[in-house]
């Protein structure tokens, strides 16, 4: 195995995950993993830019940083890649007004979007909010559209929390995918053009980053 001296050769930056590295999550808020605080503060002590790009989309991101804070970790939000904002960003873009399933914790992301007359559905990991009445209705939304337009926030199957496994919002992406015909767009992890952002934010090029 390369030393890891041959292995950082060339390496600028380093994207971190946050749900799974840095804390197990819970309906508390969740804790860190054993050691993580320590070892974040020594990356910030080195040379490498550092990033977190997460899939979280039950809270905000202003929240979502408040927590990590709080648990002692050294992260501001202007550091942190999450998929509301930068579905904002598509929204604007593209000139649409979503219909929203998504949790109370991060509706907060969308105060500044149209969502009058909605021409999209935009679907996040709404938890306790994926009562069989709220996909209906964006079920009903969607197929009331000449040209439905489905944005998942993830694709992810399911994630750990301390209480257990949980279903997360690719499942229901799914049902709405096949209900309707349709195929949703991802904006999040896996998709290439989020892990570009949050590179485009550490002027770093792919093969900078770790």
């Amino acid at each position: 195995m390369a030393a890891w001296s041959e292995r950082l050769a060339g390496v600028r930056g380093v994207l971190l995950d946050i749900s799974g590295v840095l804390l197990d999550g819970g309906k508390d808020g969740g804790v860190p993993i054993p050691g993580s605080v320590e070892a974040l503060a020594r990356l910030k002590r080195s040379q490498l830019k550092v990033r977190f790009c997460t899939n979280e989309s039950q809270v905000s991101r202003k929240d979502l940083v408040g927590l990590l804070r709080h648990m002692g970790f050294d992260i501001s939000e202007g550091e942190v890649t999450s998929p509301a904002p930068a579905a904002c960003l598509v929204l604007k873009e593209r000139g649409l007004r979503p219909h929203l399933l998504v949790s109370d914790g991060v509706r907060s992301e969308f105060h500044r979007i149209d969502t009058s007359k909605p021409n999209c559905v935009v679907i996040a990991d709404a938890g306790e909010s994926f009562s069989y009445q709220n996909v209906n209705k964006a079920f009903q939304v969607l197929m009331e559209l000449e040209n439905p337009v489905l944005i998942s926030l993830g694709k992810g199957r399911y994630y750990k929390q301390t209480s257990g496994l949980m279903l997360d919002v690719g499942a229901y992406m799914k049902a709405l995918e096949y209900a309707c015909g349709i195929e949703a767009q991802v904006v999040g992890k896996p998709a290439p053009e989020f892990f570009q952002s949050a590179l485009r934010e550490m002027g770093l090029e792919a093969h900078e980053a770790q």
